[in-house]
């Protein structure tokens, strides 16, 4: 039997998206290729990196964007994760049945096989974030897929404001935790609130890594696209919260890190917080309210 990877060098792709879905696919699988070329061994996209993020109004017409899984883009990407030899996380805007769709992240590993498929869990309806209109919420649960690189757990943007669903998924085993992602500034907010709406993004998603004694990982797109602008800022943490790197908030990039993975065995001795945890007493997490 093989040894488990001691460290994992880990590539976000960070791009701006056209409206046509080719140019997208394109850039991406180049994006990968490049990753590979400088020593990644496991590349993650942006959430649905395949087009404009399609939920900023609620539009019939955005559904035809939506395909099987398998299906064009899944394949591509499987190809690309098997010609480079890493492994590959898309996010895709799955069409899983007529009225049925999901906003789906695939794990491939560096076969080309798919090592897992995970639907986003929480569903938010913000203004120009009008996801529920789109999405049925995620049925698969809270996983993480074994790669040769390691055991990555992935969640879905939104996902990354709730520590149950970190904690879960940390909970299955998993090494790095990935959170596609796109977020950024909505009209008449960035002067006044922006900097602070980054810091709690971050922030959070850091907290997990500290909570669970884990890499976190989360590529952001970049640019304007209608009334938004995403913020980059795509960034790796190490279980401590230590920011190993990250992008800037106006240019596409790869932003890559290595990640000691022995290193999650240390913070957890260190810091026990699973060792400590009182399972006996959270039954109540399960209601919306203590009233």
């Amino acid at each position: 039997m093989n040894a488990a990877p001691k460290s994992a060098t880990v590539a976000l792709v960070q791009m701006s998206c056209v409206e046509e879905a080719a140019p997208n696919v394109e850039k991406a699988i180049s994006r990968i290729g490049e990753a590979a070329q400088r020593g990644a061994n496991i590349v993650c996209l942006q959430e649905l990196f395949a087009g404009p993020y399609p939920c900023q109004k609620e539009d019939h017409a955005q559904f035809a964007r939506a395909e099987p899984i398998p299906g064009p883009t899944s394949e591509r990407l499987a190809a690309a994760a098997r010609e480079h030899a890493v492994a590959v996380i898309g996010s895709i805007f799955e069409r899983r049945a007529a009225g049925v769709y999901h906003n789906t992240a695939i794990v491939f590993d560096a076969d080309g096989a798919t090592a897992g498929v995970y639907r986003k869990m929480h569903i938010p309806d913000d203004p120009l974030y009008y996801e529920k209109f789109y999405f049925t919420p995620g049925d698969l649960g809270f996983q993480s897929f074994p790669t040769r690189f390691g055991r990555a757990g992935v969640c879905v943007c939104w996902d990354q404001w709730f520590p149950e669903g970190a904690r879960l998924t940390a909970l299955t085993g998993a090494e790095i935790l990935f959170y596609p992602t796109a977020i950024g500034w909505i009209p008449g907010e960035k002067d006044i609130y922006g900097a602070s709406q980054h810091s709690a993004w971050e922030t959070m998603m850091r907290s997990h890594a500290i909570a669970n004694g884990v890499f976190v990982a989360a590529p952001n797109r970049v640019g304007r696209e209608g009334e938004v602008e995403f913020w980059g800022a795509s960034f790796i943490c190490d279980p401590y919260g230590n920011v190993l790197a990250r992008g800037a908030h106006d240019q596409e990039e790869i932003v890559m890190a290595e990640c000691d993975l022995s290193l999650i065995d240390t913070a957890r001795t260190h810091w026990p917080f699973l060792r400590d945890r009182r399972i006996d007493a959270y039954g109540n997490l399960t209601r919306r309210f203590l009233d």
